[in-house]
């Protein structure tokens, strides 16, 4: 029997997280939801975020989830609450996830403006060891330049010297990838800096958490990678989300068309 797994992001930077699962294992099926007409939502005021984290409770609710991935750092800052206290299933997010494995003392957060903005990620870190050093940085193009359909190279290329350059005056020791589209952009950024400087992807970490709280069956392991029990669900422009996913993952899939606005 499968585990059913929800997965929810502004646009794309949720597939770190779905590769990442479904490289572990094979004994889930997947509902992802792509908030698309709201992206990025890394602009976006506490508040709103907050009431985005409600409407995208109301659209799991019935969708008898075994456990919910949070794929959007954004929301995991500003509203891990909401998502924990309204779907009453396991929900596993990357900030706390990735706060247990951070070993060094210097350390660098790529994030957006919100994420940055609510400290999670400092104080989450800070909460597991004393005397660190951690030097968050906005991002606030990366997400638009990620989600078009053709990339520009030379602006990715430029905005990941001009994002790093004060971490790296900072001397730092590792670096958090602290939104889920960033280590889309991984090579950009891993040929810019220092080998010794770790650079770390959440999604790793969470999926650590996922896997000890939900034992992989032995049967599972080392079977090569299938999309074939994924249902993607976007709430504008389902045509381009199908290219983004042909493009990102490879895949032609079916794309669903949701409305999660609710009066307010």
């Amino acid at each position: 029997m499968k585990l059913k797994i929800g997965i929810f992001d502004s646009g794309i930077g949720g597939f770190t997280i779905l590769n990442s699962l479904l490289k572990t294992r094979k004994d889930v099926e997947v509902v992802y939801l792509a908030d698309t007409k709201r992206n990025p939502y890394g602009d976006k005021r506490f508040k709103e975020i907050r009431h985005i984290a409600k409407e995208i409770c109301t659209f799991f609710e019935d969708k008898n989830l075994d456990a919910l991935l949070i794929a959007c750092n954004t929301t995991n800052a500003c509203a891990l609450d909401i998502l924990e206290n309204n779907l009453k299933v396991p929900c596993f997010d990357l900030i706390n996830s990735v706060s247990e494995i951070v070993n060094k003392n210097i350390i660098g957060v790529f994030a957006t403006q919100a994420t940055v903005k609510s400290s999670y990620y400092k104080n989450a870190i800070s909460s597991k060891k004393e005397n660190l050093k951690i030097i968050q940085q906005e991002c606030p193009e990366f997400v638009p330049e990620i989600e078009k359909e053709n990339l520009n190279f030379n602006k990715l290329d430029y905005l990941s010297d001009l994002y790093l350059k004060p971490l790296l005056n900072k001397k730092i020791e590792e670096l958090i990838l602290g939104c889920s589209h960033y280590p889309l952009i991984y090579d950009f950024l891993r040929k810019k800096i220092d080998p010794n400087i770790r650079i770390i992807d959440p999604s790793k970490a969470l999926m650590k958490k996922f896997n000890e709280s939900f034992a992989i069956p032995k049967t599972d392991r080392y079977e090569s990678l299938s999309y074939e029990n994924i249902q993607f669900f976007v709430t504008s422009d389902k045509d381009v989300f199908a290219k983004k996913v042909k493009f990102w993952l490879e895949v032609h899939k079916e794309i669903r068309l949701v409305n999660l606005r609710s009066n307010v």
